[in-house]
Order: structure tokens, then C-alpha cells, then sequence
């Protein structure tokens, strides 16, 4: 595991300071600042987009089609991209794919406001977009542990998932502010110009490079993908926690996105201002848990925690359904959200330290994947269970999944597996 030292004579960090320790390395620092910015762009689009459909179509089917366009290529190529940011420098990927879509929503931002877009033209973006960001998430978990030392990897992450949900909170109302005055074809351009941002700072980074490999000795990338998942299967604790993470994501991801927006139309008032509430106290606990995360030095007993805060999300989601308020709702939210960010940022920190350097992107995507592919499954069940008045029972089978996955994990053996020396 390759990392940059600040120096020797440095005294260890404690609470709080250490979150911000992986921000003394200069590349970390130029990677994190990018793709802050980049984030922050990212929510002028997504909400951009959302409208310009909207408007196009005034359908929310075809909002959600197109939002489906991008998600099946990202599903079906995540491995794909592992193995590129395995096989090649991960710096590379991530720089093709910042300028890749800088250019195609500077040209959609163009269209846009040139009054000629088209919604096929959004069909065709959607899909880009879900295929290069295949690539893209990967080569960003890759980069990071070959940026900072082992012992910075949990700062590092939660520096990380700290940005995406702090820009999720405050990336949306500036986005919307910015839409109802001027239009989307400028929030595009803002998306366009976060995105070269990026870019640029990645080009001005000296780590995340590797030696290039003979190509004789080399395998093909469905072999590369083959010895990944093989990697995998054959740790048992990173088996175990690739299905633990298929099984969450499976499990919450429905309920919370389709199951709040049904409670906050039919049980509570406020209608969607409950639910933005409901989203926002989740979202504000996994930001908490996040910063948590990297605050703390290692966790010996780190299996225990995952399952213990699995259990945690488990029983918090079940109560959902049984809830009397949304102020009830929110408290809950917020201990599940604590219990996902800081899971997934001591989670994806172990996995980077332990998965030799030319394994994590396919490892990671791996994990990537589970997500990917159950989170549709997931909706799907959640919003038929709703339309059919079982709201109370989705969330309580939901959260028993969460609970039998967790004591699954004890029967896998993933405390003693999982520790951090």
C-alpha cells in the first residue's frame, strides 16, 4: 500500500483533528477539492435535468426512464471499470472521465440554451453518463489509498463521503434557486465547469500512477474481472461483506426513497415538504456519522461494530412504519443515517487496507455492484407493497432483512475476520 507522509515529527492526531490530517497531503488535498466542487456541480445538474424533462414532457415517467437510462449501463459496467482501474492508472480514468463529461454537458448546456435541445438528446447523456461513471467510481475508491497512508484511510474516506452529503443538503436549494431564475441551461454550465475543475486538479496530482504493464503479460479484461471476483469470493470476509452491503442496500434504499414519500402523502401532513424533512434528517445523521468515523483512531473489534450498526438500521427502519410523526420519523432517520455513514466510511477504509493495490477497483466494484443491482429490486418491491396499503409492513420486513443479515454475519465469521490491528 503506497501513501505520502507528512513527516515523522508530526504528534498523532486526536478526535477531531484527525479528520482533517489527510488534508496535509497535497494531492489529497487537490483530489478532495475537486471532486467537492465536482459533487457540488453534480446537484446543479441532477436538479437541472430533473426540470428540462419536466418541462419538455410534463411527465414524471419520463423522468424517472431517464434517470433509468443512466443506471442500467452503470449496473452493467461497473466491473468492467474495476478492471480498468486496476489494469491502468486510476489518475487516467479519472481524468478521461472528468473531461469526457465536461464536454458532453458543456454541449447539452449549449443546446440548452440555444433553445435547440431535444429529449433523445437527454436519453443519449443519461447513457454516457451511466457508462463513464461505471469507470469513474471505481478509479476514485483505487486513487485514495495509493494518495494517503493506511493510517489516514478512515480521515481520508470520511473527508470523502462527508463532501457528497453536505453537497446533497446544500447542492439542491442553491440549485433550484439558481434553476427558477435562470433557467437550466446555465446549471448545466455550472456542471460543465465543476467538471473541468476537477479535471484540472487531477492533472496537477503526482500520485495515483502506475508503471505501465507489458501487454504480454497482461490478461484480457474479462480475465482481469474473472481474477477479481475470485480475489473476492475467496476472502471470507470480504465475501461476506460484498453480500452484508448487496443485502442493506437492498433493504433500505426501497424503503427509504418510496416508503417516506408514501407516509409523507397519505399518514402525515406537509406532503412533500415532510418528506424533504424525513430525506434531510437522514441525510444530516449519515453526514454526523461520517465525520464520526474519521474523527476515531483504529476499532479493534470493527466486525462487532459493523453488525452492531447494522442491527441498529435494522430495528430503526422497522420502527419506521409503526411511527406516529414525522418528528418521530426524523429521530429515527438520523440514527439510521449515523449508523450508515459511519459504516460506510470505516467499511470502505478497511477494505482499502486490507485488498492488495492492484485488486481494489475490482474489489470495490464488486461492492459497487451489490448496490447497483439490488437498489432497482428494491424500489420495485417497496412501491408495490405501498400501492397496495402495506406501507407498515414494508418497513418491518425491511427491517428484519437488515437484523437477519447482520446475525448472518456473526455465522460468517466477519467479527473475528474484521479487525483493525
Amino acid at each position: 500500500m503506497s501513501g505520502t507522509s507528512v513527516g515523522a515529527s508530526v504528534p498523532p492526531a486526536n478526535g477531531l483533528t484527525r479528520i482533517f490530517r489527510p488534508l496535509a497531503d497535497r494531492d489529497f488535498r487537490l483530489l478532495f477539492s475537486g471532486e467537492t466542487i465536482s459533487l457540488l456541480g453534480d446537484q446543479f445538474h441532477f436538479v437541472a435535468l430533473a426540470w428540462l424533462v419536466l418541462q419538455m414532457t410534463g411527465s414524471g415517467l419520463a423522468v424517472g426512464t431517464v434517470l433509468m437510462v443512466a443506471g442500467i449501463p452503470r449496473a452493467i459496467f461497473i466491473l468492467v471499470g474495476g478492471a480498468f482501474a486496476d489494469r491502468a492508472s486510476p489518475r487516467t480514468v479519472m481524468l478521461a472521465s472528468n473531461a469526457l463529461r465536461a464536454a458532453f454537458v458543456g454541449v447539452l448546456a449549449i443546446l440548452v440554451l440555444s433553445g435547440r435541445a431535444e429529449l433523445w438528446q437527454l436519453y443519449v447523456l443519461a447513457a454516457i453518463f451511466g457508462i463513464v461513471d461505471a469507470f469513474f467510481w471505481p478509479a476514485l475508491s483505487t486513487i485514495v489509498p495509493m494518495l494517503v497512508t493506511e493510517a489516514r484511510l478512515p480521515a481520508a474516506n470520511a473527508l470523502m463521503q462527508g463532501s457528497t452529503q453536505l453537497t446533497g443538503l446544500i447542492g439542491p436549494a442553491l440549485a433550484g434557486l439558481l434553476v427558477a431564475a435562470v433557467g437550466t441551461g446555465l446549471a448545466f454550465g455550472i456542471d460543465a465547469a465543476s467538471f473541468g475543475v476537477a479535471a484540472l486538479a487531477l492533472v496537477l496530482i503526482r500520485g495515483g500512477r502506475r508503471p505501465a504493464a507489458a501487454e504480454a503479460s497482461r490478461p484480457n479484461v474479462l480475465g482481469t474481472i474473472g481474477s477479481g471476483v475470485a480475489y473476492a469470493w475467496r476472502d471470507p470476509a470480504v465475501r461476506s461483506l460484498i453480500l452484508l452491503s448487496a443485502a442493506l442496500n437492498f433493504a433500505i434504499n426501497g424503503p427509504i426513497s418510496v416508503g417516506l414519500a408514501w407516509l409523507a402523502d397519505n399518514r402525515f401532513d406537509g406532503g412533500a415538504a415532510s418528506f424533504g424533512i424525513m430525506l434531510s434528517a437522514f441525510g444530516a445523521g449519515a453526514l454526523a456519522g461520517a465525520l464520526a468515523a474519521g474523527s476515531m483512531g483504529r476499532i479493534r473489534e470493527l466486525g462487532w461494530v459493523t453488525l452492531g450498526g447494522s442491527v441498529v438500521m435494522g430495528a430503526g427502519l422497522g420502527l419506521i412504519g409503526f411511527a406516529p410523526s414525522v418528528v418521530v420519523i426524523m429521530g429515527l432517520n438520523v440514527a439510521i443515517g449515523l449508523a450508515v455513514g459511519f459504516l460506510n466510511v470505516r467499511i470502505v477504509a478497511w477494505l482499502q487496507a486490507r485488498t492488495p493495490e492492484a485488486m481494489i477497483g475490482r474489489v470495490m466494484s464488486l461492492v459497487m455492484l451489490g448496490g447497483l443491482a439490488m437498489s432497482p429490486i428494491s424500489l420495485a418491491i417497496a412501491g408495490l407493497l405501498v400501492d397496495i396499503g402495506a406501507a407498515t409492513l414494508c418497513f418491518a420486513v425491511a427491517g428484519g432483512l437488515v437484523v437477519v443479515a447482520a446475525l448472518a454475519g456473526v455465522t460468517w465469521g466477519v467479527p473475528s475476520q474484521m479487525r483493525e490491528a
